[in-house]
């Protein structure tokens, strides 16, 4: 029997076009076996794997419209400037992730979650993945989320993790790897447009970072065995920055961003089974 595995990537506030591809993989009946999550995608990974039903979609389509109205994830520049003169570090305070998580999730423990799930972190003493495939959650899923420079390194168990788009944008190499046989890739539009030449000094850090982000997700797409069918989901949307964070979004942006992902990736789905 196939085994369905859904790949969620990282990317911040257009983490929101996860949610449209959500609703549309659950409409047409399709519910995972395994979830594997990076950065935003291990949010939006953990509350499917949690409830992997249309009811708990809608619930995580709320919550990220709470999140935005209420500007949870974005502070005053201000208090961001005096968090960053004081640690030098980050500017976020450090536990935001895993108090969202704690409060709105209703699982404590990875194990305990309705389908198995793991998310991917840096480790920062070993320069390695770390894949949390059990233990509490929020923390796991904060060290996954933990953008360097806008969050501090989260410890856990003695290490210190940042961001797993780091190590693993896209990661359908361990998805494979644990056994699937149908793979949905849940990305939010940046691999959908090819690179350019950069013009300008910004430009150059935006290509050079997408590319050290996006290139093993290329490998692993190129290496993908005959006997797995892999579908990777469209976004819907024409052009997507390449840099996000979750407090730029607004709820009109976030709302646009899920329509479309469930539209295109509806059409898409109805495509595969007719």
């Amino acid at each position: 029997m196939p085994t369905t595995a859904f790949v969620l990537g990282g990317g911040g506030v257009l983490g929101a076009t996860q949610v449209g591809m959500l609703q549309a993989l659950l409409a047409a009946d399709v519910t995972p076996d395994l979830v594997i999550g990076t950065s935003i995608g291990a949010v939006n990974g953990a509350f499917v794997a949690a409830d992997p039903t249309a009811e708990g979609v809608a619930r995580l389509e709320e919550l990220w419209r709470d999140v935005v109205r209420s500007g949870e994830m974005g502070e005053s520049p201000v208090r961001q400037a005096a968090r960053f003169a004081k640690y030098r570090t980050h500017v976020m305070r450090r536990g935001v992730i895993p108090d969202l998580v704690e409060r709105h999730l209703g699982v404590e423990r990875i194990e305990d979650l309705a389908v198995p799930f793991q998310c991917v972190a840096a480790e920062i003493e070993g320069s390695a993945s770390r894949w949390f495939t059990s233990g509490p959650v929020a923390p796991a899923v904060a060290a996954s989320c933990a953008v360097p420079g806008l969050f501090a390194p989260v410890e856990i168990d003695g290490a210190h993790y940042y961001d797993g788009g780091l190590v693993h944008s896209i990661p359908v190499g361990r998805a494979i790897a644990l056994g699937a046989t149908v793979v949905h890739v849940l990305q939010v539009g940046r691999v959908e447009q090819p690179l350019s030449v950069p013009r300008n000094p910004l430009d150059v850090g935006l290509v050079a970072f997408e590319i050290a982000r996006r290139h093993r997700f290329v490998e692993e797409i190129a290496e993908v065995p005959d006997d797995v069918r892999l579908h990777v989901l469209p976004s819907g949307v024409d052009r997507t920055p390449t840099a996000s964070l979750i407090g730029q979004g607004s709820v009109a942006k976030v709302e646009d961003r899920m329509a479309r992902a469930f539209d295109a990736t509806s059409a898409y789905l109805q495509g595969t089974t007719s």
